[in-house]
């Protein structure tokens, strides 16, 4: 079943952002309804859940992008609030764990001439470091 479903997907353009947006709107409203019985809301959660669907069902990929960054591009703002500093702090992290096994296997060096950095592996002696910048060539032991 699940090979079926995979087959009938190829070429449509599935779960985005913003059909997840539509869908969780027609949750929202449709649970409203629930409790206010208001006819017009849950029409608009219906259309929605709709929407939603054709959105995923669509096979025209390429406009479907386009209204999807769209719609990333509205709202990012509100996005990185949401996500506030606890995103930065965990790239930061994750920046700091990798440069950490980095230098387990690596040693870094500094052009002398433009300063740009240079991870050569360790463990291989003396050897001569030529800079992909600007071309200036070193020795120095790793």
């Amino acid at each position: 079943m699940r090979e079926k479903l995979a087959r009938f997907m190829v070429g449509r353009n599935g779960a985005d952002a913003l059909s997840k947006f539509f869908l969780y709107v027609a949750l929202v409203l449709v649970v409203i309804t629930m409790f206010s019985h208001n006819a017009i809301l849950y029409l608009l959660g219906i259309a929605a859940l709709v929407y939603s669907y054709f959105r995923m069902m669509s096979r025209n990929v390429s406009k479907r992008y386009y209204e999807n960054q769209q719609y990333l591009r509205m709202t990012d703002k509100i996005r990185d609030k949401f996500r506030g500093a606890s995103a930065k702090v965990k790239y930061q992290k994750s920046k700091v764990v990798y440069e950490r096994e980095q230098k387990k296997i690596y040693k870094i060096y500094y052009c002398p001439s433009c300063k740009q950095k240079i991870r050569v592996p360790k463990g291989k002696g003396k050897i001569m470091i030529t800079c992909p910048k600007c071309k200036m060539e070193f020795i120095k032991r790793t």
